[in-house]
């Protein structure tokens, strides 16, 4: 309690306040040695003092006066500096540093909070439980009250998800609602007096001390706008480790329709508001959110008052040619009526002179532009966003991308924000403009508040990847993930919509390419034809194409229909026969008949079709309100491996209406959650991601990169997704490379890896179009987002091992990448990679020991070369086709022949024989020269040899062992090395 923590002393007293008592008991003489009470209630004399108490890392190091062993004093020197420090933590919080664009709905970022590390942190806290002191500040640019009830700002769930402290929420006035939770378990809660500002940012402060709430509003310049304090008659109860935050919306309220700015939470310290450190980061962003908003007003504004005008108009001239039918023919048929004596002046024309032109060109006469002001702003904006469509996708139209960026900008302006997310993608990439950072964040948060799905997707990408300058911020991810992927659910249900089925179809893949068809392909017309004829499997595979639009034929539910109703009727398909009675159960393209659909419904289920027998439980379930016989067809149909069935009976358990079970059992919902979600069930993966990013439930310890995973894998089943990727595909395939490039570079920003990796494609096969018209580096962009995905095929992988082993362009080599990269495609079973390993290794160069890991090769068995390329060749053998000859089975064959050449080069016995025969030879050839040269030369002395003979013999038989030797570089640092040329004895002598 006096000194800190050292080697001897490991845990000193911690305390907030200490007593200090001393009294005098008395003890008669009489009575010495009975026991008495000589407490301090019984004392004579007594006195009691408050002492200070010291913070622990305030106190002095003790001076022990103590010798300690060599031992421990060298245990003391090597811990010194570890022991007496605290952990670096910190009871303030950034919550979000980054701006989170909120549209409105059931999603938001979850945060959850852990014990503190540091001890004196953790025991302040939880005395803080009964009388909590925490400040939150949070900066906002709202664009709307709530339009409901009450919309989330921040709030609290506990462990048993339930309102806790606090719950700040905006309502329809725009003051700020504040609900507690206190300490007896009631909630109250309070009004602020003033109103939130629209369209500026401001900060939100609220300190909570005790019982007391004190709430600010401060503006970008930090002064104080708006202060009220509130008490109440009792302490709140807060634990902040006892369930989750939640900044905007989430199941069980909508959020807010702002930007978020930086959130700063403070666990144990009540602050004023000059003493809150929370900058709001980034202002160029900042800056451009308000200019963005302030323009669109201006746009709106036109838009709505031209229209004002136009309609005026067009009522005068009625009343001229109301009984005059040449005039109404003229107006009928001739041109549309327009505004030509604009009210507006000359500095506004000029500054929005595009939007002026677009008006005239717009007939609001039609059916299609409503009579609310709001809905024809929107219209306007969808005809301006169509109209630049069309010219980027003709042949060279993104030539004219400079001259389309400003009517997208306006469209943007008028509420269609699909524009936005075009312009994001625009600014981003650099597609026909120059890059700018700024404006693609801009326009990627407009578009995303705005309810854009691939501008929810492209930024979810983003900060799940942290790439692009986006900070890594897994809840931040799954927030805007969450989102499409509930949209994602209903959007199946919705028929009507640019949707398309989300298909993997890669452009290197000449089978898949071949079978897209359309209406008049002849994969359509043969299947048509087939289905005509009374086939089931075609009746079954062009209803399915039809109804969700796949394989390039043009969604069309209408026709599908008639396809279920005519395999249902004649063929007693089962399949044919659910989904028929599925469409006529919900009314989808067709009239709701319930008797005809529970007829056919128990006919499929009588045919033992897992679905039928599903779809039977959901009859009586939604239906009959019989929930026994629900869960006794769902039961069934769980055991034949039905997906839906285990996310029904979850909903059962629930909902606390299982028959026999009382109460809700969340635990037991969860399990049967999770068994849809294995078998790819979209509401049972995403419950499982809520599971997974709360950390509410024990059998889902929190993991927000799980969370993050699951959501964005049925994010990427979305309908409309899939309509960019079918327009892109459908382009490539009729050659309009402008248009294709267009919907491809839109698909892969929002992270969908088949997108990415087609692009990269597109680019290698027409690199002039890619640089051209884009920025950045398509190729090795695009491929670097395809290696990064969970779902990358093995050729990403082989084209980036191979851009990090040559280098590529601008980037530098990099050996121990380009390993990985082989490694990772050897993984995934392509077979080249192992041969571009077993490459590496030949040329000498040596593998990382954590990659062979990663492969489950094991270094003891493979520590010399030649064992290691025996078994990567090997490998790549046995993931090829071992059918017929591969390059796998030729190099393993000439590995194993190089091996056995080595070896019988490197034997004592051939050196010996060797020797031996060219010592004869040689022998041979020196008599029959001694012969020749006295047969030729009579009488004279035959002339010694030259030293030239030798020395040509020596050098022949140096090339030779350097040829041996250069085919065997792999293996002379694990074989025995050869002798460097023995010297002939025949020639030294």
């Amino acid at each position: 309690m006096v000194y800190r923590d050292d080697y001897i002393i490991r845990n000193s007293i911690i305390v907030h306040s200490v007593i200090l008592y001393a009294w005098i008991s008395h003890k008669s003489a009489s009575n010495y040695d009975d026991e008495q009470n000589e407490d301090y209630q019984a004392a004579v004399a007594k006195n009691y003092t408050f002492l200070e108490a010291v913070p622990p890392f305030e106190r002095p190091y003790k001076d022990h006066k103590v010798c300690l062993q060599w031992g421990a004093d060298y245990l003391w020197m090597l811990r010194a500096n570890r022991i007496p420090q605290c952990p670096h933590e910190s009871d303030g919080v950034q919550i979000l540093e980054f701006i989170y664009a909120s549209s409105g709905e059931k999603t938001g970022i979850v945060k959850k909070f852990e014990q503190f590390e540091n001890r004196e942190l953790e025991t302040a806290r939880q005395h803080q439980i009964d009388y909590p002191m925490f400040t939150v500040s949070i900066w906002l640019y709202l664009l709307h009250h709530c339009e409901k009830d009450l919309c989330g700002i921040i709030y609290f769930i506990d462990s048993k998800e339930m309102y806790g402290t606090p719950a700040v929420f905006l309502n329809e006035e725009g003051y700020v609602h504040i609900q507690m939770h206190l300490v007896k378990g009631d909630d109250l809660a309070v009004k602020t007096s003033f109103s939130l500002p629209l369209k500026q940012w401001f900060r939100l402060d609220l300190s909570f001390k005790g019982g007391q709430i004190e709430v600010s509003s401060v503006g970008k310049n930090l002064k104080r706008r708006h202060h009220q304090s509130f008490t109440f008659r009792e302490d709140f109860y807060y634990d902040d480790t006892a369930g989750y935050f939640v900044l905007g919306g989430s199941g069980y309220v909508s959020g807010i329709e702002a930007f978020f700015g930086p959130v700063k939470y403070y666990r144990l310290n009540v602050l004023e508001t000059d003493q809150i450190s929370n900058p709001l980061r980034d202002k160029d962003t900042v800056e451009q959110i308000e200019l963005y908003y302030e323009r669109c007003m201006d746009i709106q504004e036109i838009v709505h008052e031209y229209r004002y005008i136009v309609r005026q108009g067009e009522k005068s001239h009625r009343s001229c040619y109301y009984e005059n039918y040449y005039l109404e023919l003229i107006h009928k048929y001739g041109e549309i009526s327009k505004c030509n004596a604009f009210m507006w002046g000359k500095e506004l024309r000029e500054k929005y002179h595009t939007l002026f032109k677009l008006l005239q060109e717009i007939d609001f006469s039609g059916p299609d532009v409503l009579e609310d002001g709001s809905d024809t702003v929107v219209e306007v904006g969808r005809r301006i966003f169509e109209k630049v469509v069309k010219g980027l996708s003709s042949a060279n139209g993104l030539s004219n991308m400079g001259s389309s960026v400003p009517l997208l900008m306006d469209s943007s302006c008028c509420g269609y924000h699909k524009a936005s997310y075009f312009l994001a993608v625009i600014f981003e990439t650099g597609l026909g403009v120059s890059v700018d950072h700024t404006k693609g964040l801009l326009y990627s948060l407009v578009g995303a508040q705005g309810n854009e799905r691939l501008a929810m997707m492209n930024l979810g990408y983003k900060h799940y990847q942290g790439i692009n300058n986006y900070p890594l911020d897994l809840e931040l991810s799954y927030a805007y993930y969450s989102n499409i992927a509930i949209k994602t659910s209903l959007d199946q249900h919705n028929i009507k919509g640019e949707q398309a089925f989300v298909e993997t179809i890669r452009l290197m893949d000449d089978e898949l390419l071949k079978a897209q068809t359309k209406e008049n392909g002849d994969v359509f017309m043969w299947l048509k034809h087939e289905a005509t004829r009374g086939n089931a499997a075609a009746q079954q595979r062009l209803a399915q194409m039809l109804f969700w639009g796949q394989q390039g034929v043009a969604k069309n539910p209408e026709a599908a229909i008639e396809w279920y109703a005519k395999g249902a009727i004649e063929t007693e398909d089962p399949v044919l026969i659910y989904d028929y009675a599925i469409v006529l159960f919900k009314g989808q393209g067709v009239k709701k008949n319930m008797k005809l659909a529970l007829e056919l419904m128990k006919k499929a289920a009588a045919k033992g079709l897992p679905q039928a027998v599903n779809g039977l439980g959901w009859y009586y379930h939604n239906f009959k309100r019989d929930y026994r016989k629900a869960a006794k067809h769902w039961l069934i149909a769980e055991e034949l491996g039905n997906p839906d069935a285990s996310y029904n009976l979850g909903v059962l358990y629930l909902d606390g209406i299982y028959p026999g079970v009382p109460g809700r059992n969340q635990t037991v919902a969860a399990r049967y959650f999770y068994k849809a979600a294995q078998g790819g069930h979209i509401e049972g993966t995403l419950r499982c991601s809520l599971y997974y990013i709360t950390g509410n439930m024990e059998d889902f310890p929190r993991d927000p990169e799980k969370a993050v995973i699951w959501a964005k894998h049925i994010a990427e089943k979305n309908g409309y997704l899939g309509h960019v990727i079918r327009r892109a595909l459908n382009a490539y395939l009729e050659l309009s490379w402008h248009e294709a490039l267009l919907h491809y570079v839109l698909a892969a920003e929002t992270g969908i890896e088949v997108s990415q990796s087609n692009l990269a494609h597109i680019c290698e096969e027409r690199p002039d179009l890619a640089r051209k018209y884009l920025a950045t580096d398509c190729v090795w962009r695009y491929y670097n987002f395809s290696v990064s995905q969970v779902n990358a095929p093995s050729f990403a992988y082989l084209k980036m091992g191979d851009f990090y082993y040559y280098g590529y362009q601008n980037q530098s080599k990099d050996l121990e990448l380009s390993m990985r990269m082989y490694a990772q495609a050897a993984l995934e079973g392509d077979s080249q990679g192992f041969f571009n390993l077993a490459l590496v290794v030949e040329e000498g160069n040596s593998i990382p020991s954590y990659i062979l890991d990663h492969l489950e090769i094991d270094q003891a068995l493979h520590a010399s070369n030649t064992s290691l390329l025996q078994e990567l060749y090997y490998r790549c053998w046995n993931s090829s086709n071992q059918e017929s000859i591969s390059p796998c089975s030729l190099a393993l064959l000439y590995f194993y022949m190089r091996v056995v050449w080595n070896n019988i080069l490197q034997s004592t016995l051939i050196y010996f024989m060797g020797t031996f025969l060219l010592s004869i030879l040689v022998a041979f050839a020196v008599q029959s020269f001694q012969s020749l040269s006295v047969r030729n030369s009579p009488g004279r002395r035959s002339e010694p040899l030259s030293d030239d003979a030798p020395s040509s013999s020596g050098n022949s038989n140096e090339d030779a062992a350097r040829l041996v030797q250069q085919d065997e570089t792999t293996f002379s640092n694990d074989l025995v090395q050869q002798e460097s040329n023995p010297q002939n004895p025949l020639v030294t002598s």
